[in-house]
């Protein structure tokens, strides 16, 4: 019997609301999961993610693994008690690693030099298990290899192949460690780059194996938006329709929205609180560059049609002076602004699939994006 599973509330097409039922509980979908990479989102703490109403929240194995180390964050109670977050979390395997790092990949695993102090660090589909097991995130995903983009056939190839073969020995493994968190669930992960046959084929291996729920992992590593559509389009028609599709790494409104109108149920990236720390919001009228020197003297909020707390109490011009000054506080007020819009939309997304208006929802959204910086 699966650890987690989806209960559809209602559907527009292939979008569907709902929520993802785990040993914890529950969060409603479709969900953006804010990044916690070393088990805090950056600037914010446990009390911002609760007041934004955040479901789920990403932590990062690779780092956690390195800095403090899993067993540290095991004697500390598990990352919930860890991190003081009562709500879901995920840990992802450290397969983006696989790409972002260029580690040394074999048929048993990767080889990574670590970021902290240069040695190497040895990690196998069986143990990123036991790492997250650790860890104690409510879901933990297969270690995989996402190949960068673009890639050639054969590459492509091995990676698919590579991923199957590692899920295989993460999911026989999971099933038998006894030292994790009681229901754990455990995500398999499709790969393939932007070619449908080959997403096709990973899908319908991934499947065959029963995992609790299914990333799909790969895209939006540089590819054009249409043909990481074109992938998903492919992929998501052939996963169970009662466990959770999770897009890794997927965090722009055009991106988000329209997968969701594909049938993914959940999304992380880093990108909002990325680009909230450089001064760029996003608004209910577009990106705003609070850089801008027009901003400097402007008594307004970032967005008037937002209620966060940073939009609900303090000026552009008072925001943009912090960020100017280097001000930590600015990263803390803007990543709350950027968060806010990125969940509401995910509301709003909600709300729009049970009354059957997500198509119009998309256009409104594709229109607003397609605008420039102000």
């Amino acid at each position: 019997m699966s650890v987690s599973r989806i209960e559809i509330d209602a559907t527009d097409g292939p979008a569907r609301v709902g929520r993802v039922v785990t040993a914890r509980g529950s969060y409603p979908v479709p969900a953006f999961m804010p990044v916690g990479t070393r088990g805090s989102v950056k600037s914010l703490d446990s009390r911002d993610l609760e007041a934004l109403g955040a479901g789920v929240v990403l932590a990062n194995t690779y780092h956690l693994m390195l800095r403090p180390g899993a067993d540290v964050v095991a004697a500390l109670g598990g990352l919930h008690r860890f991190s003081g977050w009562s709500g879901h979390t995920l840990t992802d395997s450290g397969g983006f690693q696989v790409h972002s790092l260029r580690p040394e990949v074999d048929d048993d695993g990767v080889t990574f030099s670590s970021i902290y102090d240069g040695k190497k660090v040895r990690l196998t589909p069986e143990g990123a298990v036991e790492i997250q097991g650790l860890i104690g995130a409510d879901i933990q995903m297969v270690l995989d290899v996402c190949a960068t983009l673009p890639a050639t056939p054969e590459v492509l190839r091995l990676a698919v192949d590579r991923t199957a073969a590692w899920a295989r020995r993460a999911r026989d493994h999971h099933r038998r460690l006894v030292e994790r968190p009681e229901g754990q669930a455990l995500f398999g992960i499709v790969q393939g780059g932007t070619d449908p046959l080959l997403r096709q084929e990973s899908a319908e291996r991934t499947v065959e194996l029963d995992f609790d729920g299914y990333g799909i992992g790969g895209l939006s590593v540089g590819e054009p938006r249409p043909a990481m559509l074109e992938a998903l389009a492919a992929t998501v028609p052939l996963l169970p329709a009662d466990r959770p599709r999770y897009l890794m790494g997927v965090g722009d409104p055009v991106g988000v929205i329209e997968s969701v109108a594909l049938g993914v149920d959940q999304f992380d990236c880093v990108a909002p609180t990325r680009m909230a720390r450089h001064g760029s919001l996003l608004t209910s009228t577009g990106r705003l560059n609070l850089k801008n020197a027009a901003f400097q003297r402007d008594d307004g909020p970032l967005d008037a049609a937002c209620g966060c707390p940073t939009c609900s109490r303090w000026s552009r011009g008072y925001l943009r002076h912090l960020l100017m000054v280097g001000e930590p506080t600015a990263l803390r007020l803007l990543s709350i602004h950027n968060l806010a819009y990125l969940l509401d939309m995910m509301a709003g997304a909600r709300a729009a699939i049970r009354q059957g208006r997500l198509t119009a929802m998309c256009e409104q959204v594709r229109e607003l994006w397609d605008t420039p910086v102000h």
